[in-house]
């Protein structure tokens, strides 16, 4: 796959994440792609949700799973902004994804490489290819800037809660 088109997708991804990002939730996105098309989108909702489990991968797989018919994406590939966590690497391995590209590390919780890499682990009946860092910086950036305007509203509204307290 070319540069230009794995980018393409990652971009895909980012809108995703930015739908996430506008509703409040942890800016991740994912796409899964078949034969150069989109099957499946998804972004975090776990706050809207009160759902642990609707992370951006576990969204995109199924409604591709949904598209499909089929449980099975053998011959598919994932675009995530960020490094899987355990769940969503499990689910990649259950659905047989072909292949796994994502933007930006998960140094707490990232399981295609960075604490441990279940996504090639032989022991599986299954593994995935995974690349990574397609448009890190953008993928980074979104993550980086959302938890900077967290911290700083949380510190504006710890503000006034002393103030009406005075």
């Amino acid at each position: 796959m070319e540069l230009t088109t794995k980018e393409h997708f990652m971009k895909e991804a980012i809108a995703e994440a930015e739908k996430a990002r506008a509703i409040g939730e942890v800016p991740i996105g994912a796409v899964v792609v078949l034969d150069g098309k989109i099957i499946g989108r998804g972004h975090n909702e776990r706050e809207t949700t009160h759902d642990a489990t609707t992370h951006a991968e576990m969204a995109a797989i199924r409604e591709a799973n949904k598209h499909l018919s089929n449980w099975r994406l053998e011959d598919a590939e994932l675009f995530v902004t960020l490094e899987p966590c355990p769940m969503c690497s499990g689910a990649i391995i259950l659905s047989r994804i072909k292949k796994v590209y994502y933007g930006a590390a998960d140094l707490k919780g990232g399981t295609a490489g960075t604490l441990m890499n279940l996504l090639q682990d032989a022991r599986f009946n299954h593994q995935a290819e995974v690349e990574t860092g397609i448009l890190h910086d953008e993928c980074q950036a979104l993550l980086q800037t959302f938890f900077k305007e967290l911290r700083l509203k949380r510190k504006e509204e710890n503000r006034k809660h002393l103030r009406r307290m005075n």
